[in-house]
């Protein structure tokens, strides 16, 4: 990176194609690379949360920060991973986004409480899966976005959806937006629909270790380094560094377990 905050989004309102894992997954091996890095949960389902080890239970520090306008450095918590920090979420989300429809400059919310961070390289957001207001804040915050896409049909259909939305961000809201990387996941080889799909992008391996990993609330990096996923995501983090220095879209393959 450039000595600058960079804030990245890691979005798709299609659930279970490994948005979270490449959240923390990600932010674990910049933090190998020297960065300071902190990931934001606004998701209300906590997976982030509890991946890396934090009680869900309140008080809700992201809540805090979205809709009582807290200041961020009451709701940062330390993981395991030490450079690796995260604003939690927990069940006060569930209500989020109806509670913000009738405040002012709602969609810039996570924009302010982002403003005054100035001890991080990278803040990684974690998004619900949907394109509701939730959404909409990380994506007005942020410099650019990660999309994490399952290798099967449907998925692209969503990533159409999901495209529309951050041009329509780039055009009302926030107009340096940029679509970073597309991260094919969940490849599997045997299957014909998902080797063209990956065709011309480069594959992170599948790998059970790396499903593990959330139950024991560790990125992969910690839980077992050597294994080929760690390794994987250690190349990613080396590319999106790289490309966000150049600034150029990119489509990356992956496959998570």
């Amino acid at each position: 990176m450039v000595g600058e905050l960079t804030i990245l989004v890691v979005s798709n309102q299609k659930g279970g194609v490994g948005k979270t894992t490449t959240a923390i997954s990600l932010g674990a091996a910049l933090v190998e690379q020297g960065e300071r890095v902190l990931i934001v949960d606004l998701d209300p389902q906590a997976n982030a949360t509890s991946g890396l080890g934090i009680s869900k239970a309140p008080p809700n520090p992201v809540y805090g920060l979205i809709l009582k306008e807290r200041p961020i450095e009451e709701s940062i918590v330390s993981t395991a991973v030490p450079g690796l920090d995260i604003v939690p979420s927990g069940p006060d989300m569930a209500g989020a986004e109806v509670e913000l429809v009738p405040l002012l400059a709602r969609e810039y919310r996570l924009r302010t409480a982002l403003g005054s961070t100035r001890e991080y390289d990278t803040v990684l957001v974690d998004c619900p899966p949907s394109l509701g207001l939730l959404t909409i804040n990380a994506l007005t915050a942020g410099d650019a976005v990660i999309i994490p896409v399952q290798c099967e049909y449907y998925a692209l259909e969503g990533l159409a959806q999901l495209l529309s939305t951050i041009e329509a961000v780039r055009a009302r809201l926030n107009s340096h937006l940029d679509v970073l990387a597309i991260v094919l996941t969940m490849e599997d080889r045997r299957n014909r629909l998902s080797l063209e799909v990956i065709d011309e992008v480069r594959r992170i391996p599948r790998a059970v270790r790396l499903a593990e990993a959330p139950s024991h609330g560790l990125p992969i990096s910690l839980y077992d380094r050597r294994s080929a996923a760690a390794q994987a995501y250690d190349d990613l983090a080396r590319e999106v560094s790289a490309r966000l220095r150049a600034r150029a879209p990119i489509a990356l393959g992956g496959a998570i377990a």
